[in-house]
C-alpha cells in the first residue's frame, strides 16, 4: 500500500508539472506560433496604450525576450522558490508560491487567491454535503422500488434538475427567497465571525449547486444499486440469513460508491478551483468570481493562478479517490 501511495504522489507530482507546461504553452507559446511579437504580447498584457517604458517592463520582468526553455523554468522556479521583479528603480520580493503581480491591481497574486479560498471552500463543501446526502438516498429508494410512483417522480425530478441551468435556478432563489422574501441573506459572513449569519448567506448557494448536482448523483446511483442487487454476491448474503437493511447497506451500496466516489472527487475538485457561475450570481467574492473579472481585464497572471490552483485540486482529489476505493470496494484490496 505504501508504494502504491508513493507512485501515485510521483504520479501526480508529474501531472501538475504537465499541466504547468501546458498552460504556461496556452498564454506565452501559442501566441508566439501565431506571429506575435515580444513587444505585442507585452502590450496584450498591459492593456490600452501603454508607454514604451510599460512594454519593456513587462517584457523584462516576464522574459519574453529569453528561449521559451528559460521562461518555463523561471516560470517554474517562481512557484518553487519565489521570484523577484523590478519595480523601476526598486525591487519586489514575491514569495513561493509566486503567480507573479496583477497587471491591474499590481496586488500579488497569491495572497489575492489565499483570501478569496474560503468563500469557495465553504461554497463547495457545503452544496456537496447535501447533493450527495439527498442523491445517494433518493437514488438507493428509487433502485429498491423500481417502477414506483417514487421512482418514476424522483427520476423525472432528476430530469428537470439536470436540465435547469445553474443561472436559472440561482436567479430564481435570489428572486423568491432573498429579495421577495427576504429570508436569507445577500451579504456574505465569514464562519470566524458569525456562523449563522453564514449558514444563512451560503444556504441558497448550496441548494443551487445541490440541485444540478444531486439530480446527477441519484441518477447514477440508481443505475448502481440497480447492477448491483443484482449481483451473486447480494443473492449469497440473502441465503446466508442477512437483514434486508445490511445487504442494502453494507453489500449493495458499497459496491455501488465506486463510480460515485470517482464523480464525486472531479465535482468537488472542479469546485474548489472556482464555482464561476454560482459565485457571480450571488456576488460571492470567490476563487470563481476573481477568474472572470481577470478574464475580462486580460489579466495574465490571476488567470494563471487559478488554472494552476484548480489543476492541483482536481490531481490532489484523484488522489483521495484513488486511496479511498479500497476502503469502499473490498475487492479494490484483493486485486
Amino acid at each position: 500500500m505504501i508504494s502504491y501511495i508513493i507512485r501515485r504522489l510521483i504520479a501526480a507530482v508529474i501531472l501538475l508539472l504537465v499541466v504547468t507546461a501546458v498552460t504556461f504553452g496556452i498564454f506565452f507559446i501559442l501566441p508566439k506560433l501565431a506571429g506575435q511579437t515580444a513587444d505585442q504580447l507585452a502590450q496584450q498584457y498591459i492593456g490600452k496604450n501603454p508607454t514604451p517604458e510599460d512594454i519593456e517592463a513587462v517584457k523584462r520582468n516576464l522574459g519574453l525576450d529569453d528561449p521559451v526553455y528559460l521562461q518555463y523554468w523561471d516560470f517554474i522556479k517562481g512557484i518553487v522558490s519565489g521570484a523577484t521583479y523590478e519595480r523601476g528603480p526598486s525591487t519586489v520580493r514575491c514569495d513561493m508560491p509566486c503567480f507573479g503581480y496583477s497587471f491591474k491591481t499590481n496586488m500579488e497574486v497569491w495572497p489575492q487567491l489565499v483570501d478569496r479560498l474560503p468563500i469557495t471552500i465553504s461554497l463547495a463543501i457545503g452544496a456537496a454535503v447535501l447533493w450527495l446526502v439527498s442523491g445517494i438516498v433518493v437514488g438507493v429508494i428509487s433502485a429498491l422500488k423500481p417502477g414506483s410512483f417514487f421512482d418514476r417522480a424522483a427520476m423525472g425530478g432528476a430530469l428537470a434538475g439536470v436540465s435547469l441551468p445553474i443561472f436559472f435556478t440561482a436567479q430564481l432563489f435570489l428572486l423568491l427567497f432573498s429579495y421577495k422574501l427576504e429570508i436569507f441573506g445577500r451579504t456574505y459572513v465569514p464562519f470566524t465571525e458569525n456562523p449563522s449569519q453564514w449558514a444563512n448567506t451560503l444556504f441558497l448557494p448550496w441548494c443551487s449547486l445541490a440541485l444540478l448536482y444531486a439530480a446527477i448523483y441519484a441518477r447514477l446511483t440508481r443505475s448502481g444499486m440497480l447492477e448491483a442487487m443484482s449481483e451473486d454476491f447480494i443473492r449469497t448474503a440473502r441465503a446466508k440469513g442477512l437483514r434486508e437493511r445490511r445487504v442494502v447497506a453494507k453489500h449493495g451500496l458499497r459496491a455501488a460508491l465506486t463510480p460515485i466516489v470517482t464523480v464525486f472527487g472531479m465535482d468537488i475538485g472542479l469546485l474548489l478551483g472556482g464555482a464561476v457561475i454560482t459565485e457571480s450570481v450571488y456576488s460571492l467574492h470567490g476563487i470563481g468570481e476573481y477568474a472572470v473579472q481577470s478574464i475580462v481585464a486580460n489579466d495574465l497572471p490571476p488567470i494563471l493562478g487559478v488554472t494552476l490552483l484548480a489543476a492541483f485540486f482536481v490531481v490532489f482529489l484523484n488522489l483521495v479517490v484513488d486511496l479511498l476505493y479500497a476502503v469502499v470496494d473490498p475487492r479494490v484490496r484483493v486485486s
